[in-house]
């Protein structure tokens, strides 16, 4: 590792004390269905603490995961970098990527990670060694909500642990025990700064809300009984967040304390999820496709004095840009021997004037499917082929533009091809896609 952060200099902050520092809380939801919260427009869902928290910050509405499946877009989220750089595909997080627990705790912080990290299993893949001083919860990519069991064939075993050993709690609802353990931590920090993350496994299968918010969509009227499971355990998570930001407040440390939201990608259709119940509104897709159901998400910045309450922000941004957005807010360097591809997002939290901070976003997919977006133009290639819409008169990507822009999708391929040879080695061609299936931009 060519980075080390000597001491001097990342415990020198433009002489302010670490006392003064600004905490930092990133929440995280999976798959969360684009439009799936109340502020967003989702009428039939009970989500107050997250609308109180956009109503104190910052809305994106053309904000992006940078994958559309659980394990890269976590790459990305606590690297900054293009996941193709930092993943070892199927296995997790390259152990010399530097993740920004380790930034923070390097220039002082406490760190603590609470719940779904799934980016390797191995010692040297865990929470512990990439920067977290504080960890409990599941490397797996999901477990039971009550048993702390991963019941899937070949595993089928207890996969709950604290710092890389075994933790039993039987029976303890894991929603409550991870905000406990995240309130604990945050009366433990005192008046050192800290970073926390918390990944909820929420609306993740298996569905399991708790019953009283389960009982409050059934007795709603709600005919779809997917939307009743999916709708319930969204709701479970916005008390979740709730919790935590009441403690925060508590505390005395709204207004020294970022707190960012957001999902790790569109809803899922997924048999074992029952079908889904999640919603991208108008936008075609879903999770594990790159259309923009299946990586267009929910996301919220807050920090009141810092960020600007309110308001509502549409320059395209990515998963990627939050790890040099906290480490400028936190006055934190980020690595200097390789590459940060995500941007600070400071300038746009504060001016909706402000220019996007990327001219290219760029998405690879396991399937083969590659998929840019350059201003108001989105194109998507595979194996099946290509599809290049004008997002700004057709956000569902209905109609396919390749035959009247052949100029401009040699000029896409071209750059998506520059892009993928650099973090990857990879190069990729097109071909037409089919018409897409209405049905895919649902529930």
């Amino acid at each position: 590792m060519g980075w080390t952060g000597s001491k001097e200099a990342l415990t020198r902050r433009k002489g302010c004390l670490l006392s003064e520092r600004l905490n930092v809380i990133l929440i995280l939801s999976d798959d969360q269905g684009s439009l799936d919260v109340g502020c967003y427009g989702a009428d039939d869902l009970v989500t107050p603490n997250l609308d109180r928290l956009a109503a104190s910050g910052v809305r994106f509405t053309d904000f992006y995961a940078n994958a559309p499946i659980c394990m890269p877009s976590r790459v990305s989220l606590l690297t900054g970098r293009d996941y193709p750089r930092g993943l070892l595909p199927g296995k997790g997080l390259k152990p010399d990527e530097i993740t920004a627990a380790e930034m923070f705790r390097n220039a002082g912080y406490r760190t603590a990670m609470f719940g779904k990290w799934h980016l390797g299993s191995t010692p040297d893949m865990s929470p512990n060694a990439q920067g977290f001083d504080e960890f409990l919860g599941h490397t797996t990519g999901t477990l039971d909500a009550y048993s702390h069991f991963f019941y899937v064939e070949g595993v089928n075993r207890h996969v709950l642990q604290r710092n890389g050993q075994p933790y039993e709690r039987p029976g303890k609802y894991l929603p409550d025990l991870l905000v406990e353990e995240a309130t604990n931590f945050i009366d433990a920090s005192g008046e050192n700064p800290f970073f926390l993350y918390l990944p909820f496994a929420i609306p993740h299968y298996p569905v399991q809300p708790r019953r009283e918010d389960r009982e409050l969509y059934e007795n709603s009227g709600m005919e779809d009984t997917r939307r009743v499971l999916y709708g319930a355990y969204l709701t479970t998570l916005d008390s979740c967040v709730g919790r935590v930001l009441d403690a925060v407040e508590a505390r005395g440390l709204t207004q020294r304390t970022l707190v960012f939201f957001l999902s790790d990608h569109g809803h899922s259709t997924e048999d074992r999820a029952f079908g889904g119940g999640g919603h991208a509104g108008p936008y075609r897709g879903h999770k594990q496709t790159l259309w923009e159901g299946g990586i267009r998400v929910p996301c919220i910045a807050s920090c009141p004095g810092r960020i600007p309450a309110g308001q509502v922000r549409q320059q395209p941004a990515i998963a990627m840009d939050w790890v040099p957005t906290m480490a400028e807010f936190c006055d934190v360097p980020l690595p200097d021997d390789r590459p940060i591809d995500g941007r600070s997002l400071a300038a746009v939290l504060a001016s909706e004037d402000a220019p996007p901070p990327h001219e290219r976003l760029h998405w690879v997919h396991y399937d083969g499917t590659f998929a840019q977006r350059e201003g108001k133009w989105k194109l998507v290639s595979g194996p099946d082929g290509s599809w290049l819409c004008d997002l700004q008169a057709d956000p569902g990507e209905r109609s396919d533009l390749t035959d009247g822009e052949p100029e401009r999708l040699a000029d896409m391929v071209w750059h998506h091809n520059t892009w993928l040879r650099e973090v990857a080695g990879l190069a990729v061609g097109v071909r037409r896609l089919p018409p897409p299936i209405r049905k895919s931009a649902g529930p």
